[in-house]
């Protein structure tokens, strides 16, 4: 299914963004990317993270973790997580992260 919708970022009070299960690395480089352009005009941004097993989401948090504190110029940022568990009748696994500036 494709939905497509449109909305300014100025709209939204807390962005959020999702990580697929079968995303690779190249995504996290461009969510980290995002997330810092985000963050440069907004307090904080909330991103689920979902994986095919329990860790994948920790994997990937930790993975996003290292690419944003690589940047030079990544502000100092909080990391606070949010819910996580599995989604009933799936093989699905999710961890809530919200990234704030300090």
């Amino acid at each position: 299914m494709r939905l497509e919708y449109g909305f300014e970022l100025q709209e939204c009070e807390i962005p959020r963004f999702a990580v697929e299960a079968v995303e690779g690395i190249g995504k996290l480089f461009t969510l980290a990317t995002l997330v810092l352009n985000v963050l440069a005009t907004k307090q904080q941004v909330e991103i689920v993270f979902h994986g095919l097993n329990p860790e994948d989401p920790e994997k990937k948090i930790q993975a996003f973790k290292k690419i944003v504190e690589s940047s030079p110029s990544s502000p100092a940022l909080t990391y606070e997580p949010g819910q996580s568990g599995s989604v009933p009748g799936s093989s699905s696994y999710y961890q809530w992260l919200t990234v704030g500036k300090d």
